[in-house]
């Protein structure tokens, strides 16, 4: 029977053991190796440490709303004592004597008027849930747009490394035919030297792009913290959108001043404030509390036995009391005026805010403007560069090219790139933070 307990306990442990490996393998094949936006947002929201305190915040004042809640009703309490006592009576007689006693009983206090502090205490704690509640959805708007940026500078990047890795090939190319046109003496020296610290400098830059990229990477990974993974990269859209139709301000500014979290929150402050300005002032007024109670007591009687006892002291108690502040040191003269304090500060806090925001989605609606009117300039530039660039080329290989005026037309090119792949994404990003204070979710 022994082994046959101990072989059964041994086939647990190993399933456990295996059912835990699995779990665990489970769980981190759940991170997927390749994130969308929508993927990395969702990710964030369950899973950014910011947020997860935001949450345990709104716990903590629905903990404390329930607390509010339960004042209203009367509490119970529970006593008891037991005692032991000896005496030395040698010096009377004989012996030693033990005496011994007991008390047990209940008590019950139930408050039953208190100014209106009671059920304004409860609104306040609500009107605190809620604000929490805003605090988390403009919490997880602000990772929002960090999530994005930090997804579109990747974007960039990748991007980058493209077009890198195309002049790498164009330059190889270039020196290549140098090389061999410098074997036949067509060229001299200094023209391979010239296309060979070209590719070097091509190089370069593509190991510059790279390094970005795997530098965002990271950024992005921290946004989200994400354990460490080797395997971690995005998913690059087949087109990004960066022109289309703008808002006016106007409606954009209305609807952000109505709806946007970080408003509500700071209207919510000052109704609590208002509250706390009511629950100051039920200081002044008295307060009525029912208190009843039941209990008994027993000694050692050689007379009488416990149970007896028991029966002959069992007390029941009731009655009301009545408490009316008359002079508080100053406590509830003190509390109003903090309380007006609180109001004024609030009030201020939402000013502020309503400017802040008005001003945001002003700078956000010039960001959006300018960033499609630099984009459409940048295709522009770009289309003309690159039709020099690929003159130029042309008549490199046919010789009827300068190699210095060929590198320039070379130099605008890639200066025309860069500025493309920049604005494209930069009119992209600022378009979707501009709709965003219209309530429009990000979306590439």
């Amino acid at each position: 029977m022994l082994r046959l307990t101990i072989k059964i306990l041994l086939l647990l442990c190993i399933t456990c053991f295996s059912l835990q490996g699995f779990g665990q393998e489970t769980t981190l094949k759940v991170l997927p190796p390749v994130w969308d936006l929508a993927a990395c947002l969702q990710y964030a929201k369950t899973n950014n440490i910011q947020l997860k305190s935001l949450v345990l915040n709104k716990q903590s004042a629905e903990q404390d709303k329930l607390l509010a809640k339960s004042a209203l009703l009367p509490d119970l309490y529970g006593s008891a004592s037991q005692s032991f006592n000896h005496y030395n009576m040698a010096t009377n007689g004989s012996s030693d004597a033990l005496n011994y006693s007991g008390s047990y009983g209940l008590s019950s206090s139930w408050t039953l008027y208190k100014g209106g502090f009671l059920k304004t205490d409860i609104k306040q704690k609500d009107l605190s849930v809620q604000s929490a509640n805003f605090s988390i959805l403009e919490s997880e708007n602000d990772i929002t747009l960090q999530i994005t940026q930090a997804y579109l500078s990747i974007l960039v990047d990748k991007e980058s490394i493209i077009y890198n890795e195309d002049l790498v090939k164009t330059s190889e190319a270039q020196l290549a035919q140098a090389q061999r046109q410098f074997t036949v003496g067509s060229v001299a020296r200094k023209v391979v030297a010239q296309f060979e610290a070209q590719l070097a400098t091509d190089k370069y830059n593509l190991t510059t792009s790279a390094n970005a990229e795997r530098q965002d990477k990271i950024a992005l990974k921290q946004l989200l913290q994400l354990p460490d993974s080797k395997e971690f990269d995005v998913v690059k859209p087949d087109t990004v959108i960066s022109t289309g139709s703008i808002t006016d301000l106007n409606t954009v500014q209305q609807y952000a001043l109505q709806n946007r979290p970080e408003i509500k929150n700071a209207e919510l402050g000052v109704q609590i404030s208002d509250l706390g300005l009511a629950k100051a002032k039920s200081g002044y007024m008295p307060s009525l509390t029912l208190g009843a109670g039941i209990g008994t007591s027993y000694a050692r009687d050689p007379n009488y036995n416990a149970f007896r006892q028991f029966d002959n002291n069992f007390y029941q108690q009731a009655g009301l009391t009545l408490s009316i502040p008359i002079f508080t040191n100053r406590q509830n003269k003190t509390n109003v005026a903090k309380a007006r304090i609180e109001i004024a500060q609030s009030k201020l806090t939402l000013e502020n805010t309503k400017t802040t925001l008005a001003l945001s989605t002003e700078k956000a609606y010039i960001n959006a403007q300018n960033s499609q009117n630099q984009f459409e300039s940048a295709v522009q530039q770009l289309k003309f560069n690159q039709e020099v660039y690929r003159i130029a080329n042309q008549e490199l290989k046919i010789g009827a090219a300068n190699i210095v005026e060929f590198y320039q037309q070379r130099n605008l090119y890639v200066q025309a790139m860069q500025s493309y792949i920049q604005a494209k994404y930069n009119a992209a990003l600022a378009a979707r933070i501009y709709e965003f204070y219209l309530g429009t979710p990000i979306k590439l």
